[in-house]
């Protein structure tokens, strides 16, 4: 927990000075402390992304940005700006932040931490961002700007990776600043992503922002936009969030379509990023081809399409299985699967089709347009892979849409300590989510609280992997583990191995004396089919050992 403050203390000045910076430069995204913390994180977010491309996020990277950022915090005397907060303010700012520390301080357990966010962000700390390295793990070629923003701050600022922490302390100021309690009622559900430096944390809390200004008639329609494209450029399933503020920037408020430049410039960053690293514009869709050399086989391209379908079904159907399934199976089954996954799929329905009779009733533009962009999303991801991790933000613009005049803060902040309690509940006594929640899978990795988290985050630390060499390429692979999270670098996960295999095809680097040149597939010959067998050999020997 004293960690997770110090980190806190460090970068919220940071963030306001470089707020600062941004509103110099263009206009506010709204008045306040949290306005500016908020142009902090996209202006620092896309300088990082740009040097990404040309030099790691390491160490000579943070430390100019945050003596920058408190040379314009001390120097405009933005602390004055905390005297804005009355007693009872900082009390009640003061509590819910020990609850994040505390909530923040316990063991990571969401299993992307370890596939996907930790390597993705210990590639940039080392090397920055590198072409085509979704030949190495399909997964990397995402390499979101969440994680540059995170990577940016782990050399020393938060070297535990708790930003998503810092978000929700910083969530909690906006929330208090702007009076918005209804708020209130989904930090306690939010907390069980800040151990982990995980996307759909900022993308929810963002959304809800952005939401409310759009609901207050904020008429600054092109910081509104290009905060909406940073969003979406952080998870592209928030796509309904840009199409939302387009609408209201042009029927609306009527503005000038130059207005929306900086979002475009964004969109465009982001199309850029992709490409640099997966080889089409938006991961995982194999949509847009440049025809650039380093774009992944499309095989692994199909491997991976299928894996989110099987996923769709929660694993719970085979491949072969749902390819034989009627139009009607195919909504009947997703919608019966085992499980709490069906309960959240036949509840995402029913608050669609609630909050589409909702808008009709009301016959309020602006709603009209949240739903037209909501089902718009939906659509979409029900398309490509309807799974639950990619539409549960649309709960929380539902029910903040709906309820948002309906909680004073006597009610929210009733709401927050009932939620709160179970909620530390479950992270602090796991055996009881695992026993009363058996189908949410996640429960089964929760760790148990410790006390040293009152100053230290807990945290993992493995290190065990094996050295190989397929062609050109030298790497590692984590020991009896499927996951390389704390693996040395260049490290790849077991799986992609074994998919890479299957379609007969291998890594390889681009020079092979420099790993920032990136990476290509290369199909195996007969001495490289043979080197690759040895190392998946190995592997599997691996685990038959004591």
């Amino acid at each position: 927990m004293v960690y997770i403050l110090i980190s806190t203390v460090l970068i919220l000045p940071t963030l306001m000075g470089w707020g600062k910076i941004v509103e110099n430069i263009s206009k506010k995204l709204f008045t306040g402390i949290s306005g500016k913390i908020l142009l902090g994180i996209l202006g620092i977010s896309l300088i990082w992304t740009i040097l990404a491309f040309f030099i790691p996020l390491n160490i000579y990277v943070e430390i100019p940005t945050i003596l920058l950022g408190l040379i314009y915090f001390f120097k405009d005397k933005l602390y004055h700006e905390l005297h804005l907060f009355s007693k009872k303010d900082f009390l009640l700012i003061s509590v819910i932040s020990i609850i994040i520390l505390f909530c923040g301080s316990f063991y990571p357990y969401i299993l992307d931490h370890f596939g996907y966010y930790v390597p993705a962000i210990k590639w940039l700390t080392e090397f920055g961002l590198i072409k085509g390295i979704s030949n190495l793990d399909l997964t990397l070629g995402q390499m979101s700007i969440w994680h540059i923003f995170q990577a940016g701050f782990s050399n020393f600022s938060d070297p535990f990776l708790r930003i998503n922490s810092v978000l929700l302390i910083i969530y909690t100021l906006y929330i208090i600043e702007k009076k918005n309690w209804i708020h209130l009622c989904f930090l306690p559900v939010l907390l069980l992503f800040s151990q982990s430096p995980s996307p759909d944390l900022p993308v929810i809390i963002f959304s809800l922002i952005i939401l409310n200004e759009i609901l207050k008639d904020n008429k600054n329609t092109s910081l509104l936009f290009a905060f909406s494209v940073f969003i979406f450029a952080i998870k592209p399933t928030m796509i309904w969030l840009p199409i939302l503020s387009f609408l209201y920037s042009i029927l609306i408020i009527k503005s000038n379509l130059k207005n929306l430049l900086p979002g475009i410039l964004i969109v465009l960053l982001f199309f850029i990023k992709n490409i640099y690293t997966f080889g089409y514009p938006i991961f995982p869709v194999s949509i847009g081809n440049l025809d650039v050399s380093w774009k992944p086989n499309p095989e692994v391209l199909k491997i991976s399409s299928q894996y989110a379908i099987l996923k769709t079904y929660d694993m719970q159907y085979s491949y072969q299985e749902i390819q034989k399934f009627s139009g009607l199976d195919y909504i009947k089954n997703w919608f019966f699967l085992d499980g709490i996954k069906s309960k959240i799929n036949i509840i995402f329905i029913i608050s669609l089709i609630s909050f589409a009779v909702f808008s009709f009733i009301k016959k309020n533009k602006i709603i009209s347009l949240i739903c037209i962009s909501i089902i718009i999303k939906s659509i979409l991801v029900l398309l490509f892979s309807a799974q639950y991790r990619f539409f549960i933000d649309v709960f929380f613009v539902i029910f903040f849409v709906i309820f948002h005049s309906y909680f004073n803060q006597k009610k929210s902040i009733v709401v927050f300590s009932v939620l709160s309690i179970i909620f530390i509940g479950f992270l602090t006594l796991p055996n009881m989510l695992q026993t009363y929640l058996p189908s949410f899978k996640l429960g089964n990795f929760m760790g148990k609280f410790e006390i040293k988290q009152i100053y230290k985050p807990s945290s993992y630390n493995y290190n065990k992997f094996n050295t190989y060499k397929v062609g050109n390429f030298k790497f590692n692979v984590s020991k009896k583990y499927p996951y390389s999270f704390d693996t040395q670098l260049p490290a790849v996960s077991e799986g992609y191995l074994l998919d890479d295999l299957k379609a007969g095809i291998f890594p390889q680097m681009i020079d092979g004396k420099n790993l920032r040149k990136g990476f290509i597939w290369k199909k195996l010959n007969q001495n490289g089919k043979k080197e690759a067998e040895n190392v998946i050999n190995s592997i599997n020997n691996s685990y038959k050992q004591k």
